[in-house]
């Protein structure tokens, strides 16, 4: 067997160094750039005290159109979480499968009443990050703690800036990203790429109830659901968001 050219020794090489520059050119644009970049000109922010009823709580979401609101606690002085619509799937889908508890009864339910039951079983914190901090940063606690909006938190003053989400880093992306090569793995397939669900999706039936949906959101963890017939052809899409809107008609 004849020992590998030169030529084909170093074409290997610009590879492999092509793959490895591809592969970082996002992370040093992420890097290079802060949370307070991404940050828009103009946006509204809604922050609850924990004393406010649950119910007003997500009238006031859909009022404005948001999907979560940081929660400030009077009595200790601090941001002490955030209201999604996550806890609202999961409100409803705790009491609604209990027979002990009233739904009418959420009505005076306040923030704090469902922190104090929701923490038993979890260890949530607060997480936020300075808007110095880089947006690498930002993304690197997004995935680390599984969340999907992280509060952009002024160390000085303590006040809430925005809430980052992988929403708006991609539209700061897409905005300044030309200025930066485009990586030959953006022109790859989606599937070929391994991005995105493409085994056992969570669906739910078209004649499947709302607790059915809820249980769903809860124990599968996703944002939406394809909505399918009795024949498995998807017809609508019923997101986490549909959930937090369906009252208000």
């Amino acid at each position: 067997m004849e020992p590998p050219s030169q030529v084909s020794i170093s074409e290997k090489k610009k590879e492999i160094q092509k793959r490895e520059a591809d592969a970082t050119v996002y992370m040093n644009f992420m890097k290079s750039h802060c949370c307070y970049d991404a940050i828009p000109i103009s946006c509204k922010l809604v922050i609850f005290d924990t004393t406010l009823q649950v119910k007003k709580a997500f009238f006031a979401l859909v009022t404005n159109g948001l999907r979560a609101a940081p929660l400030w606690d009077s009595k200790l002085q601090r941001f002490v979480g955030m209201l999604t619509i996550t806890d609202f799937i999961n409100i409803l889908h705790c009491y609604y499968k209990s027979p002990m508890v009233q739904m009418y009864e959420l009505e005076n339910h306040k923030i704090e009443t469902w922190r104090d039951v929701y923490l038993q079983y979890s260890n949530h914190f607060l997480i936020s990050i300075s808007p110095e901090a880089s947006l690498f940063d930002a993304i690197y606690s997004l995935l680390k703690y599984k969340i999907h909006r992280l509060p952009v938190i002024d160390p000085e003053s303590g006040n809430v800036l925005h809430i980052l989400t992988h929403k708006r880093i991609l539209k700061f992306l897409h905005i300044f990203g030309k200025k930066v090569p485009t990586p030959a793995f953006i022109r790859r397939e989606i599937q070929e790429l391994g991005i995105g669900t493409f085994r056992n999706i969570a669906t739910v039936q078209q004649a499947a109830s709302l607790y059915d949906a809820l249980s769903i959101f809860v124990e599968r963890r996703v944002s939406a659901l394809p909505v399918v017939d009795e024949q498995g052809k998807v017809v609508a899409l019923y997101s986490r968001f549909d959930v937090i809107k369906s009252p208000s008609k």
